[in-house]
């Protein structure tokens, strides 16, 4: 792919933008929002076809992509070159310009901090079709700052420049078993000021935490596969040591989508041999969950044994201080489990992203829990969403907003910078032809 063709690419983008005078929908291949909003008025843009790799330098450790590619393709162009993106969203779906305009983590996020932060420059495509390129230096600094958590509010980006690192072909995992939260959570503290290069948990229930310590190796003994008849988050309780391949490694939770594919009722091993390895993966599953919240099936279902589930697909990051608080409110109070968890660091205390205010010299963990809470009981919509958001308040956190949120509108924007994403809105959106960050994210239009 070449520069000209994303020349013509933007520009064509730009006139399409200028041209439509309602609202904007972004034409998409992928998406990993859990949050259902309404349409708006006006066209679709089609950015499908922004999802090329430009260039990848092993040498400067640089890559260059256009930002509707996935982080699938995005890696593939890397390893081919001998490194990676510093942090990969776990799901091969996931794209580069929605990690940084949303949120993404990894289990290299306790050293590169969130994707966001690795990115060294922007082409930013605004709301009246001007295109426009952002450095952390240059003029449009603030917007640089300003994108990452604004969901496409203030502008999509088209382009993108970031760093990678270096890789070797395998990874060695230990996982190390806990039974206490206090104990679970100063060793990941341990952990993250270590030497390792990777660190993640699984919490299966309060008395069986684990601690998964990734290390690049030249070469392996064996390797495991994932990628079918065998699930990942399985193999953490039953072992104590294994090997990947650095691709398997990076991919490892997207065969079952974490743990999450048990709602699909592919774990089990005659539907994971009738499926096939090309069909057990999140964009499968994703397909089955958007088409069943078209039909309706599961709601339909619910109505008819009287049951009032509630989804609670959330992620949340937490001051590790706090973490085995958290932890212990969320499995007495909610209940669900496995819970994810993977802790937050190494950010650079002089770029400050005020729309997600995780900054600082301090250490978060991010807690990732992803299912549907069951009961008989009929509660006010959110019930259990809002218990986990008022506790994430009040112990210090942030929450993701890819999904459902509740907070009443003043709320929202104390914990989310109001003055300065107005200020932004203001600049680079002075016409409101996009929705503002709260009417998206919570209102959901």
């Amino acid at each position: 792919m070449t520069q000209l063709a994303y020349e013509q690419k933007k520009n064509r983008l730009s006139e399409q933008l200028r041209l439509n005078e309602g609202g904007v929908r972004l034409e998409k291949s992928t998406s990993n929002l859990f949050r259902t909003r309404e349409q708006p008025a006006g066209g679709k843009l089609d950015v499908r076809s922004m999802n090329q790799v430009l260039r990848v330098d092993g040498q400067k450790q640089r890559v260059e992509v256009e930002g509707m590619t996935t982080y699938e393709k995005l890696t593939d162009a890397c390893l081919e070159a001998q490194c990676m993106p510093l942090v990969v969203p776990q799901l091969k779906s996931i794209t580069i310009g929605g990690a940084v305009s949303g949120i993404g983590i990894e289990s290299t996020s306790f050293r590169h901090g969130l994707p966001h932060e690795s990115v060294e420059a922007m082409d930013i495509l605004l709301a009246d079709g001007e295109i426009v390129t952002c450095t952390p230096e240059n003029e449009h600094a603030d917007l640089f700052f300003g994108i990452p958590n604004s969901y496409g509010t203030l502008g999509y980006i088209l382009k993108l420049s970031a760093r990678t690192m270096p890789v070797k072909p395998y990874v060695e995992l230990e996982h190390q078993r806990f039974g206490n939260a206090e104990e679970y959570f100063a060793a990941i503290g341990e952990a993250c000021a270590s030497d390792v290069d990777f660190v993640d948990g699984s919490v299966f229930d309060g008395g069986e935490m684990y601690l998964t310590l990734g290390r690049f190796r030249d070469e392996a003994p064996y390797t495991s596969d994932y990628t079918w008849l065998k699930m990942y988050f399985r193999s953490v309780q039953q072992r104590s040591q294994d090997f990947l391949t650095i691709r398997d490694y990076i991919w490892r939770w997207d065969t079952d989508w974490f743990w999450c594919s048990k709602n699909v009722y592919v774990q089990n091993l005659p539907m994971r041999l009738l499926l096939g390895r090309k069909r057990l993966n999140s964009i499968t599953y994703q397909k089955v969950m958007r088409w069943n919240n078209r039909v309706g099936f599961t709601a339909a279902i619910n109505r008819w044994l009287d049951r009032h589930p509630e989804g609670v697909i959330q992620d949340v990051d937490i001051p590790i201080e706090n973490a085995a608080e958290f932890l212990r409110f969320f499995l007495d109070e909610i209940g669900i489990r496995p819970v994810w968890i993977c802790p937050i660091g190494g950010h650079d205390v002089s770029r400050r992203f005020p729309l997600y205010p995780l900054h600082g010299a301090g250490l978060f963990v991010n807690f990732g829990f992803w299912d549907v809470v069951a009961n008989r009981d009929k509660h006010e919509a959110g019930y259990y969403n809002r218990k986990v958001e008022n506790k994430v308040r009040e112990l210090g956190g942030v929450k993701s907003l890819y999904s459902d949120s509740y907070y009443d509108e003043d709320t929202f924007w104390q914990l989310y910078d109001g003055e300065t994403y107005f200020a932004l809105k203001q600049k680079y959106d002075s016409q409101q032809r996009l929705k503002n960050l709260y009417q998206k994210c919570v209102l959901r239009k």
